[in-house]
């Protein structure tokens, strides 16, 4: 489909050239973005709830060369003191790139285990990537043999199995409207991923799900192109030895379809009368082609937007069956509208470039803010081409405000990983640090979206929609709905204009009040570690005292209370906790906060055991000058348990209440 936006005499007009089918066109009324938001919500599905652990920092790269260098990277971070959540690996496990294989010489089956073993026991988890192409290797692919017989891949118009090429060379795709492919990819999930004999993965990472192909148009020869491309691609580097001891350790620093079948109305879909403005040129070019026939009937021309989702969905009930009862966590690249009541998204393989690293904050914000897909990112520091330490210092912060984190890169690329430049560390220090304290404030963000369609990431005309002068901004955005985020943009520069709505808003580390005006300010010496964020008036945030090297060791860790007052003088916020795996919760644990008058009330209710959990301290943000006395559920404090800062015109006052316990603060 073309999609134009013209503008005729002075008059916006709106145009949709498709190459077929029918437009169902929804009017979202609104009034507000906000509510556009949730309808839009109400039509595709709301987000699906994501693992507490899925917002950690994750680890990639295409062109790890074997088990030990995956070990390896586990094990500088940790020696670098920068907390790794989850590590992943690209399709360099599988031999000769064959979907649902490790190759034993390079990926041993029995070490990957050693190292999802050693991974657990620090708390740590585990993906790899699954393609949907499954290479022709009869005999050398049991994945191959066993959908052969289903008779499971998408089909030529006689009959035949329509073939492309892809990394192990020729292949064929599951056809996703068959009613025997769930089965079949539950079942080679089940063989391949199975905890007790196979590589027990926590998570999956989806990708060529476009369907993409390397063939080119009309790839009459797909044997004869896939020798000619040297695919699968040749091992470049000697095995490592099987006995190798792993660097890693197990202690972590303390820190269906109902569609009836039916014919299709077209003659030469190949070929359609109008095939839009393609810059791919041919529709079937380095793609499934659009004469494919599904099991159904259908044709590939008329669904061809549907087989990454289609792909996600399968991928995730295939999970679900690996471990009955808990939250999935499947992250694609090729998506359809509702695809976020499934899986997350990556933004696909970029450049280290300023321009790319600009990008993908719009890109990231039209996936969390209005197409329902909460859990999205970039690849860190870029994907492909070289980065830079200044370009990867800024991106590590920039990331730490992404819902889905990861570093990730390319096999033609210098390696990335946060702990490779002393600057690029201490940046991701920094910024982990934050998200990791604010990760309870996003999770109930999350958790919210679940529940109502709320995006979880917000650009600044949606929470001033009157302000004009917010339309244009794509390089601030809200994370949650009340911590602006201003990354620096430029190569080469300490400062960053930072637009300021007609609001209060207190920066995030020192507390230092801004009285916006509708206006930018020029921000400077912005190190090339630090991000500028800020809070915005008017919300009680629940923090983490500190953070952690894992999500499971922070899930220990105390929490405060940040009251940043609007200009009224009043402050609200909430707080969700639940066990973090589970679909279903048995239990579950709420707090709402609201400040008014010089007096909080924190109520709680829920029967989640959140052991022993405490409200250590209390910040009130704004503070002219300091409290006379502060009482806690009527009892004055003591004035060692209150301290004023006159830098920053704060307070904060030592409560140290049980997390399951109500009270009120009130200052005279």
């Amino acid at each position: 489909m073309d999609v134009k936006l013209q503008t005729v005499n002075s008059a916006t007009t709106l145009e949709y050239n498709a190459i077929g089918g029918i437009l169902d066109f929804y009017f979202l009324a609104g009034p507000g973005p906000l509510d556009v938001a949730k309808q839009y919500a109400a039509v595709v599905g709301l987000p699906a709830e994501i693992p507490y652990w899925g917002l950690g920092l994750h680890q990639c790269r295409y062109g790890y060369q074997n088990y030990y260098e995956v070990a390896q990277v586990v094990a500088n971070y940790s020696a670098a003191n920068i907390p790794l959540e989850t590590m992943w690996t690209d399709i360099d496990y599988m031999y000769e790139r064959l979907v649902f294989t490790n190759d034993p010489q390079y990926f041993p089956l029995s070490r990957m285990r050693e190292i999802v073993s050693d991974l657990h026991a620090r708390g740590q988890q585990y993906i790899v990537m699954v393609d949907p192409a499954v290479g022709v290797k009869p005999g050398i692919s049991k994945a191959y043999d066993r959908g052969q017989a289903l008779g499971v891949w998408m089909k030529n118009p006689d009959g035949s199995n329509f073939q492309g090429i892809v990394w192990p060379g020729v292949t064929v795709w599951p056809d996703w409207f068959n009613p025997k492919t769930p089965a079949y990819w539950a079942n080679e999930f089940q063989l391949f991923f199975n905890p007790q004999s196979g590589i027990d993965i926590d998570g999956v990472w989806i990708d060529m799900n476009e369907p993409a192909s390397f063939c080119t148009y009309p790839c009459a020869n797909p044997s004869a192109e896939a020798i000619s491309q040297n695919m699968p691609p040749s091992r470049t580097s000697p095995p490592p030895a099987s006995t190798l001891s792993l660097p890693i350790g197990t202690s972590v620093p303390s820190l269906a379809s109902n569609l009836l079948k039916r014919d299709s109305m077209y003659t030469n879909v190949l070929n359609p009368p109008y095939t839009i403005n393609n810059a791919a040129g041919n529709l079937s070019d380095r793609t499934a082609f659009t004469n494919v026939i599904h099991s159904n009937g259908l044709i590939e021309y008329d669904t061809h937007n549907l087989y990454g989702t289609m792909m996600s969905s399968t991928t995730r009930d295939a999970m679900a069956k690996r471990r009955p009862g808990l939250r999935t966590f499947v992250i694609t690249r090729s998506t359809f509208a509702g695809a976020g009541a499934q899986v997350g998204k990556w933004l696909g393989d970029n450049l280290s470039t300023w321009e790319h690293y600009r990008n993908s904050i719009a890109g990231m914000l039209g996936f969390a803010s209005l197409f329902q897909v909460p859990e999205v990112g970039s690849d860190v520091c870029g994907f492909g081409a070289n980065t830079t330490e200044t370009l990867c210092a800024r991106w590590a912060t920039l990331g730490a405000f992404n819902p889905f984190y990861r570093n990730h890169n390319g096999d033609t690329s210098i390696s990335q990983e946060f702990y490779r430049w002393p600057t690029v560390a201490q940046a991701a220090r920094n910024a982990i640090d934050m998200r990791y304290r604010l990760l309870d404030y996003f999770y109930t963000a999350l958790h919210q979206a679940h529940l109502d369609g709320t995006p979880v990431l917000q650009p600044l005309w949606f929470q001033y929609p009157k302000d004009a002068n917010t339309y244009g901004i794509d390089l601030q955005f809200f994370f949650g709905d009340s911590v602006l985020v201003s990354p620096v943009t430029q190569e080469n520069v300490t400062s960053v204009s930072v637009y300021f709505p007609d609001d209060v808003f207190y920066d995030f580390k020192s507390y230092a009040v801004t009285n916006g005006a509708g206006a930018a300010v020029d921000l400077s010496n912005v190190d090339y570690t630090q991000i500028p964020v800020h809070i915005r008036g008017g919300v009680v945030l629940p923090l983490r005292v500190s953070s952690a090297y894992t999500t499971k060791q922070l899930r220990k860790k105390d929490f405060e209370l940040v009251v940043a007052p609007d200009r009224s003088g009043k402050a609200s916020g909430s707080l969700y906790i639940d066990d973090g795996v589970s679909i279903t919760q048995a239990k579950t644990y709420t707090a709402q906060y609201t400040y008014s008058g010089k007096q909080l009330k924190v109520s709680t209710k829920g029967s989640f055991d959140v052991g022993g959990l405490k409200y250590r301290t209390v910040k009130l943000l704004g503070v002219q000058s300091a409290p006379s006395s502060v009482s806690l559920n009527g009892h004055t404090l003591a004035s060692s348990a209150i301290v004023y800062n006159s830098t920053s015109h704060s307070v904060a006052v030592n409560v140290t209440q049980p997390l399951t316990s109500s009270f009120t603060l009130k200052w005279t």
